[in-house]
Order: C-alpha cells, then sequence, then structure tokens
C-alpha cells in the first residue's frame, strides 16, 4: 500500500499543475487574441489624439533607428524594422491594443537580443539595455492604450509579461558595458497600467451612473403615471359614488310618490336600492385604497386632500372662477377668454378640465412668478377646448424637481377621455398648453 504521505504530495502536485494548467488557459484567452477594439474619438478632440499618437509613432521610428545603428552598432537593415515594429506598435494600439503589445514586446526582445551581441563582441558600449529609449517609450503608450480598453485582468497580465520579460532580459541573460533600464522601465509600466486601468474604471463608473440615471428617471416617470392614474381613478370613483348614493335615495323615495305602488314595483326598487348600496360600500373600500392622505398644494389652489373631507364634492368648471382668483392673489396677473355656451358636459369632462386648468395655473406660479396668464375656454359642438398661456417669468427661478409629471398627469386625463392635450415653450420665451376634451356623448377616439 502507498504511504499516505505519498498520496499527500501526489495530490498536492496534482492540484498544482491543474492550477496552473487552468492559468494558462485564462491566459491564452486574455492575450492570444487579434480582436479589433478601436479607440474611441473624444467628444472635443475628436480625432486629435490619434494624430498626436501617430505624429508619436513616425518620432519613436525615426529615434530609434538612430539609437541602434549609432550606440547599438547595428546594421540599418536590421535596425530600422525594429524600430518600425516598435513605432508601429503604436499605431496598432489604436485599433488592436493587444496584437500592438506582442508586437513591441517582440520587437524589444529581437533588439535586445541584437544589441547584446554587440555588446559581448565590444563594438558598443554604455548602451540602454534592454530597453532603448525609443522602445521604452512606445511599450508605455501600448500598455497605457491597452490597459483604457481592456478589463482590468488582462491588463495586469500583459504588464506581468512584460516585467518578467525585463526582469529576465535584465538579470538573467544580462549583457556587458550597460546602462541598465530594467528598474525605469518597471516602474514606468506599472505606472502606465495603473493609469489606464484607473481610467477605464472611471469612464465605466461614469457610463454606469448614466445608464443607472436613465432607469431611475423611466422608474420615476412610470411611478409618476401610476400614481396620476390613481389620483383619477379615486377622483372618478368619488364622482361614481355621489351618482350610486343619488341612485339609493331615489329608489328609495320613489314608492311614496305613486299611489298605491304594486307590491313587484316596490320589490324592484327595494333591489335597485340594495345593489346601488352595495355598490356605494365596495366603492368606499376602492376608495380607501386609492385616497391619498397629506397631498401638497404649495399655492392654495385647492387640491384635493388638503383638509377636505373625504366625501366632499369635486371641484366643476363653475369654480375656475374661485381658482383664478386664487391664483390672482399668489402673484399671476390671470386674464380669463370664455367663448360659446356652455353644454351640460359628463362630470368627468368639467373634472378633468378644471384639473387641467389648476395644473397649468400651478405651473405658471412655480416656473414663471409674476407673468400673465392668459386662460382660454371655448365651448363648441365637439366639445371643450382649453388654452393656458403665461408670458416669460419676471425673475429667474431655480430649476424645478418635478420633471413633467405635472403635465404627465394632464396629458393622461385628456387622452382617457379621448381629448388630446400639447404643451411647448413660446417664441416669447412663455408656456403654452392647449387641450380638447370632447362632449362625451359620443364614442371617443383614443389618442397615443
Amino acid at each position: 500500500m502507498p504511504r499516505v504521505g505519498h498520496v499527500t504530495e501526489t495530490g498536492t502536485r496534482r492540484s498544482f499543475a491543474s492550477r496552473v494548467r487552468r492559468w494558462l488557459r485564462v491566459l491564452r484567452d486574455d492575450l492570444w487574441t487579434l480582436r479589433a477594439d478601436p479607440l474611441p474619438r473624444f467628444e472635443r478632440l475628436r480625432w486629435l489624439p490619434h494624430a498626436v499618437l501617430c505624429l508619436a509613432a513616425l518620432g519613436i521610428t525615426i529615434g530609434d533607428t538612430a539609437q541602434l545603428q549609432d550606440n547599438g552598432r547595428l546594421v540599418f537593415g536590421l535596425a530600422f524594422p525594429i524600430a518600425v515594429a516598435q513605432g508601429g506598435a503604436v499605431v496598432l494600439a489604436l485599433r488592436r491594443p493587444i496584437p500592438a503589445w506582442w508586437l513591441s514586446l517582440a520587437a524589444t526582445l529581437l533588439g535586445a537580443l541584437a544589441v547584446r551581441q554587440r555588446l559581448l563582441a565590444g563594438d558598443a558600449h554604455d548602451f540602454t539595455w534592454p530597453w532603448t529609449a525609443g522602445g521604452l517609450i512606445a511599450h508605455l503608450v501600448v500598455l497605457l492604450l491597452l490597459a483604457l480598453r481592456v478589463p482590468a485582468r488582462v491588463a495586469a497580465e500583459a504588464l506581468a509579461l512584460s516585467l518578467l520579460v525585463t526582469y529576465v532580459l535584465q538579470n538573467i541573460v544580462g549583457a556587458p558595458e550597460q546602462q541598465g533600464t530594467a528598474v525605469l522601465a518597471i516602474l514606468l509600466f506599472a505606472v502606465a497600467a495603473a493609469l489606464g486601468m484607473a481610467l477605464r474604471g472611471r469612464r465605466e463608473a461614469k457610463a454606469e451612473l448614466g445608464r443607472q440615471t436613465t432607469i431611475t428617471a423611466e422608474e420615476r416617470a412610470r411611478r409618476t403615471l401610476l400614481e396620476e392614474r390613481a389620483n383619477i381613478a379615486r377622483e372618478l370613483h368619488d364622482v361614481v359614488a355621489h351618482h350610486m348614493s343619488v341612485i339609493s335615495i331615489q329608489a328609495q323615495v320613489a314608492p311614496h310618490l305613486v299611489e298605491n305602488p304594486s307590491e313587484e314595483l316596490k320589490e324592484n326598487l327595494a333591489g335597485i336600492r340594495q345593489n346601488a348600496l352595495d355598490a356605494l360600500t365596495e366603492l368606499r373600500h376602492v376608495l380607501g385604497v386609492l385616497r391619498s392622505e397629506n397631498r401638497e398644494d404649495p399655492y392654495g389652489l385647492g387640491e384635493p386632500g388638503t383638509g377636505t373631507a373625504p366625501d366632499a364634492p369635486q371641484p366643476m368648471l363653475d369654480r375656475l372662477d374661485a381658482l383664478i382668483d386664487n391664483t390672482r392673489a399668489a402673484g399671476l396677473d390671470v386674464v380669463t377668454d370664455v367663448s360659446g355656451e356652455a353644454p351640460p358636459y359628463p362630470t368627468g369632462v368639467e373634472l378633468s378640465a378644471y384639473r387641467i386648468v389648476q395644473e397649468a395655473l400651478s405651473n405658471a406660479l412655480r416656473h414663471a412668478p409674476g407673468s400673465e396668464v392668459r386662460v382660454e375656454i371655448s365651448h363648441d359642438f365637439h366639445g371643450l377646448r382649453l388654452g393656458v398661456v403665461n408670458s416669460p417669468p419676471q425673475w429667474t427661478v431655480p430649476p424645478s424637481p418635478g420633471a413633467g409629471h405635472g403635465l404627465l398627469g394632464m396629458r393622461e386625463r385628456a387622452t382617457m377621455l379621448g381629448g388630446h392635450l400639447t404643451a411647448a415653450p413660446t417664441e416669447q420665451g412663455g408656456f403654452a398648453i392647449s387641450a380638447f376634451l370632447p362632449r362625451g356623448d359620443t364614442p371617443p377616439t383614443v389618442h397615443p
């Protein structure tokens, strides 16, 4: 039987070998690729960074060629391709950063080994080795461009391999009579990779913040829409509850208006009254859920829920004069223009018309203090037309956090009744709201 210690040691070796193979597979997947990852165009600078990098690549090529020839004693046929590869790596990094990193590393390795032969032969003296000045700058730029566009893990792997190659050339391979650049290269490469990863992380965080802000704004708009629909449903349920109460009372009184009513009539009227009471009870349960508490009314325009009784009647068109008087008292100069004779509108139309005018006046108070407001009400055969136009504000007001939710509620009210509403700034710097509500005696057309 094998010894326990031997079995444990064998298992440890296998586990270590398995981790090494897994790490090599990850390294191959991350760094052995030709995929394109173009450097994005900057909003303000546009293509200026690309042009600067191309000029830098040209300078690296010319400078490195001269250094490899003059100081490294390499022939032009070898020095120029190495310099072109190092300068070309910077240009290639604009589109394919990982292949550019391989190209820069391979060119540096080839140049270092070629110059080492000259140093060993005594032809070159005091050469910056293993990294030339141009090669160091080129690889520094390539590492920065790579770290800006690849995940942090890939950038760290590229940095580690660059440092490993530098260490092996400087301390294991070695060369006589050279000025070592390993320490400087390690420091600069680490700074470049860290800076690139930090900038990339900042860009991703900013993009994520933008996405979350968009999602939050959409959720806020959706929640506002649902709340406004609940408010509309609450008000309309109040109206329905009022009508059901009237039906119940009329059914109760009707038998006393007829001499000697039959038992069948009494039973039918009693059934009508009981059904109305049951429906009224259910409506009150619904109203208990839909009715909001402590709704704010900063301008005293009579928002529902501000101290009024739960069963108070909903405001109709006949209360517009009181609403406009309150608005004038709050500091706006309001002029009204009413045309046509008001027909008997359905309760929902009058309620929605009141709320639209109320919200438009509130917006004028909030966003255009001291302005002049014109309220136009027109009655015709087709329905009710409303217009509220305010002039520019007399003084600057801070931005309001409402984000257009009042306009959303007004538009929802008009659409619910088959009408439509538009809201837009005027050429003079004010704001105009126009709405049409059909009379309700014809099937409504739903507008998107």
